[in-house]
């Protein structure tokens, strides 16, 4: 399984959500827009005497009492109800981006924080 980095996308700034990984040319849908390795740790650790620390904003929930931080663009990506792209959990700590439609050139690349394109779940931050 190869963890080569994508050149199909960059990291930009997304107006109103800081950065956001966006699509450098057009991505067909189903296309694999990065395989990228994933770092777990105790949730704990995401801790401060003030509350959660910047870093908890861009963990993925892996299993109970743990997080992990996506490598490549993977904890970048924006959160959006009609996601332009999916994540799976695939072996050896590794997660992957699939394009659910095609993406142009320059639109930014959104998933899901909930999981599933579908998952309408509310949000702990307010959703553009």
């Amino acid at each position: 399984m190869s963890l080569i980095p994508s050149d199909m996308i960059e990291v930009r700034r997304s107006p109103g959500r800081g950065r956001g990984v966006f699509a450098r040319k057009f991505i067909p849908k189903g296309t694999v827009i990065e395989r990228v390795p994933m770092i777990v740790f105790p949730e704990k650790e995401l801790e401060t005497e003030e509350g959660f620390s910047t870093l908890y904003h861009y963990c993925f929930e892996w299993t109970k009492g743990t997080v992990a931080l996506a490598m490549g663009y993977g904890s970048i990506y924006n959160h959006s109800y009609t996601p332009n792209a999916r994540y799976d959990d695939l072996p050896q700590r590794t997660k992957e981006f699939t394009a659910l439609r095609d993406i142009q050139k320059g639109e930014e690349v959104t998933i899901s924080y909930n999981g599933e394109p579908d998952d309408l779940s509310p949000m702990e931050f307010d959703v553009l």
